[in-house]
C-alpha cells in the first residue's frame, strides 16, 4: 500500500490547460483508489466531481501528499501555507519555467504513479520569515520559499538602508533595493539580479543588491542560520516596500526595521526518481546552447 492515501490537489484555475491537467490527474487518482481532496478555490472551477473540498490550510491536516498543478508561483503559495504541517508537495508544471513543478502534463500517469508507488526523491527546503517593526511595534510580516525583496515600490528611486547580519554592521547602501534569497530562490528573481545559483541542499542565504550606487557592492552568501536586520534610511524620499515571493507586501516608513531569518518549519518537496538539479538548470536556463 502507498504511504500516500489522501491526496490534496491545488490547481492554477485561471489557466484552462491547468484545469484540464487537474481533471486528468483526478481521474487517474480515483481509478487507482486514492482519496482526493480538492482545495476550495480549485474546486470552484472543477465541475462534476465527487471529491472532498477543503481550505488550503486544512489540506495540511487531511492529506499525506499535496499535488500542485500550475507554475512555480502556485507551488510557492502552497509552500507558504502548508510548510507548518510538514505535508510534502509535488508539482505538475502548467506554468513557464517550472523549476519546482517538474512533472510535465503528458507524463502525469507515469510519473505520479511512480511517486505513489514509492519511487521518488524527497528534498528538504527551508523558508524565510520576515517581520517589520515601527518604533518597536509590529506592523507586518510574511514568509517566503524564494526570497524577501526590499524595493522602492511604484517609484523608480533609489532607497537607502543599513544592513546588519547576526548583529554585525555590513554596510549602508543606496540602491534599487535588496534581495534576500534562499537556495530555492537563487534561480528566480535573485538570478535576474546577478546573484549566484545555489544548490538546493545548501544551508545558505544569498544577499543580492539591486542596481547598487557603488560598483564594489556585490552579492554575498552567508550561513542559513544568519539573522538579518535592515533599517530603512531616515532620508528616503519614497516609502520602500517589502515583499515575500511577490506577496505579503508591507509598505515601510523611514526608520522601520525589517528582520529576516530562517523559518522553523521546513518544506518537503517531492521529485520523480530521475530528477537532476543540473539537468533542470541546463534545460530551463538554456545552458546547452551557450
Amino acid at each position: 500500500m502507498s504511504e500516500f492515501q489522501n491526496i490534496g490537489l491545488i490547481g492554477r484555475t485561471e489557466s484552462e490547460s491547468a484545469v484540464l491537467s487537474l481533471k486528468r490527474l483526478m481521474a487517474f487518482l480515483e481509478r487507482e483508489g486514492y482519496s482526493v481532496v480538492l482545495e476550495k478555490n480549485t474546486a470552484n472551477d472543477v465541475v462534476d466531481h465527487n471529491a472532498r473540498v477543503s481550505s488550503k490550510d486544512k489540506l495540511g491536516e487531511l492529506c499525506d501528499l499535496v499535488i500542485v498543478v500550475g507554475g512555480d508561483g502556485s507551488l510557492l503559495g502552497a509552500a507558504r501555507a502548508l510548510a507548518k504541517f510538514s505535508v510534502p508537495l509535488l508539482g505538475i508544471n502548467r506554468g513557464r519555467l517550472g523549476f519546482l513543478t517538474d512533472i510535465t502534463p503528458d507524463e502525469i500517469e507515469q510519473k505520479v504513479g511512480e511517486v505513489l508507488s514509492g519511487k521518488y526523491m524527497a528534498e528538504s527546503r527551508f523558508l524565510l520569515d520576515m517581520s517589520v517593526t515601527r518604533e518597536g511595534k509590529p506592523i507586518g510580516k510574511g514568509s517566503s520559499l524564494n526570497d524577501v525583496v526590499i524595493h522602492p515600490g511604484e517609484y523608480i528611486r533609489m532607497i537607502e538602508f543599513d544592513l546588519f547580519i547576526d548583529g554585525q554592521f555590513v554596510y549602508t547602501q543606496r540602491s534599487d533595493g535588496l534581495i534576500v534569497s534562499t537556495p530555492t530562490g537563487s534561480t528566480a528573481y535573485a538570478l535576474s539580479g546577478g546573484g549566484p545559483i545555489m544548490h538546493p541542499k545548501l544551508d545558505a542565504i544569498a544577499v543580492v543588491p539591486m542596481n547598487p550606487h557603488t560598483l564594489s557592492s556585490r552579492p554575498i552568501v552567508v550561513e542559513g542560520s544568519s539573522e538579518f536586520k535592515i533599517v530603512v534610511g531616515q532620508h528616503n524620499t519614497t516609502h520602500s516596500y517589502v515583499t515575500c515571493d511577490g506577496h505579503d507586501q508591507v509598505i515601510t516608513e523611514p526608520g522601520d526595521v525589517i528582520r529576516i531569518h530562517k523559518k522553523p518549519h521546513r518544506l518537503t518537496l517531492i521529485h520523480p526518481i530521475d530528477h537532476n538539479f543540473y539537468e533542470t538548470c541546463r534545460s530551463k536556463l538554456n545552458w546547452q546552447n551557450n
